[in-house]
């Protein structure tokens, strides 16, 4: 009967574990983050937060509505729910009370789409320009294979900061680099990304990572010894210095400009989604939508 006790206690263990190993480090990092701030508003209210029940979820999401975006509300919900689930806990998170809350939370608020901007072609080149004049050669290398690379693969920052030296595979057309996990990928099936040389040597993505790589001496390990924030503070950086409003960029910035810059060239669905590993079409339309503002607007067709 011990015995059965003790495998029990150490299949139980072992379910937690591969909880934790089914989200990505910066997922489940993030997810703890979001719960420390629902924990800490139970703590100051005398509320039990684990485990914790349909109402208090509630009335902490009313909270939040009053400073936070409703994305935020969605997140933090999520993160509630995956908490309990890693500490052996259910909570019903469709409950109505948090459910109907949250409509109407929705319907008082409304939901406006607040995405960065997507950094594009004219903008990446301009970021480059500036990072050229930088006078601190480790930095200068640095950043511009940083955000080439991004670019070019299309990458989330945690992919991006991710890549080591054993992930690059220097070819004649290119680099492939291996994506070992992402956001889209918990099983860790990766993928490969493959970049060729560009014609413009300038802003050539590939010939910027070597000469990082040649001058930092890198043989092993990250190739970028920086955070995920650090990318978007980056960006943010010399956006500014170049004269662009540095509060409309982020991170994702060069994500999102390599979808909408290759959709404004022609690019398909599939081609675009095999760079940047999205499982749904629903994003990437979103990207070609924005690229065909311009491209298919009826006022072309107006001659003054």
């Amino acid at each position: 009967m011990n015995d059965l006790i003790t495998d029990v206690k150490n299949l139980e263990i072992e379910t937690l574990k591969n909880l934790r190993n089914s989200k990505a480090h910066n997922t489940l990092r993030a997810y703890q983050a979001d719960f420390k701030d629902f924990s800490a508003f139970c703590v100051k209210n005398g509320l039990n937060s684990l485990p914790t029940e349909p109402k208090i979820v509630a009335i902490y999401l009313t909270h939040l509505s009053s400073f936070s975006k409703y994305s935020t509300l969605k997140r933090r919900l999520a993160s509630i729910n995956v908490i309990h689930k890693l500490k052996g806990h259910y909570i019903d998170t469709k409950h109505p009370i948090i459910a109907e809350n949250l409509m109407g939370i929705k319907r008082r608020m409304g939901v406006k789409q607040t995405a960065k901007k997507p950094l594009l072609i004219n903008d990446l080149k301009s970021l480059i320009n500036v990072i050229d004049e930088e006078k601190n050669e480790y930095k200068k290398h640095q950043n511009r294979a940083l955000i080439l690379i991004g670019f070019a693969g299309g990458f989330r920052r945690s992919e991006l900061v991710s890549i080591e030296y054993e992930d690059l595979d220097f070819v004649t057309e290119g680099v492939k680099i291996i994506v070992k996990r992402s956001k889209t990928d918990q099983t860790g099936e990766g993928m490969i990304k493959a970049i060729p040389y560009f014609d413009n040597k300038i802003y050539c993505p590939v010939l910027s990572l070597k000469n990082w790589i040649d001058f930092s001496n890198i043989q092993s390990g990250l190739v970028f010894k920086i955070s995920d924030k650090t990318v978007a503070l980056t960006i943010k950086k010399y956006a500014l210095i170049a004269g662009l409003d540095k509060t409309k960029y982020a991170g994702h910035s060069l994500r999102s400009g390599f979808a909408t810059s290759t959709a404004e060239i022609g690019a398909d669905e599939r081609s675009i989604m095999a760079m940047t590993g999205h499982k749904t079409t629903q994003m990437v339309r979103r990207y070609i939508k924005e690229s065909n503002l311009f491209k298919n607007n009826a006022l072309n067709k107006i001659k003054i």
